[in-house]
């Protein structure tokens, strides 16, 4: 019999930690309205949803056609001096990155001893006009081929 009610009082004690009320318990009295006292709407906070972002994606070749691994990717607003999006390509050479839909963006290229790749992206109207960025990088000039 002991075992029972070991049993009763572990489920009894998980139904109050979760919140669940039990036969006995009493529900909280409605306020004036009629309805449960909640924050207004316009005090909170909205989420920001990735349904409507635009995916900037794209591939990083050498000079000598092979998937350049590693090779930092930047992106920011077209006419801002800060970059607000930084990532790298994956081992073969691929990129993808989302970014908010209605803006201009510039795209910074850069592997070491290599030149720096600049193109602009248009995600104003989030076409697939630019699905599919190719980048073939070029020695720096004076470096090693």
């Amino acid at each position: 019999m002991r075992c029972f009610q070991c049993v009763a009082f572990l489920s009894l004690s998980a139904l109050v930690l979760l919140g669940v009320p039990h036969a006995g318990a009493q529900q909280p009295a409605p306020t004036a309205g009629g309805a449960a006292a909640t924050k207004p709407a316009s005090n909170s906070k909205q989420k920001y949803s990735h349904a409507n972002d635009y995916v900037i994606r794209g591939s990083v070749f050498t000079d000598k056609s092979l998937s350049f691994a590693g090779v930092k990717l930047r992106i920011r607003r077209a006419g801002e001096k800060k970059f607000r999006w930084e990532d790298y390509t994956n081992s073969r050479g691929e990129f993808a990155i989302r970014v908010p839909q209605g803006s201009e963006y510039e795209m910074v290229v850069h592997a070491k001893g290599f030149a720096d790749q600049t193109m602009i992206v248009d995600a104003k109207i989030g076409t697939d006009a630019n699905n599919n960025l190719v980048f073939r990088m070029q020695p720096a000039a004076g470096g090693k081929k």
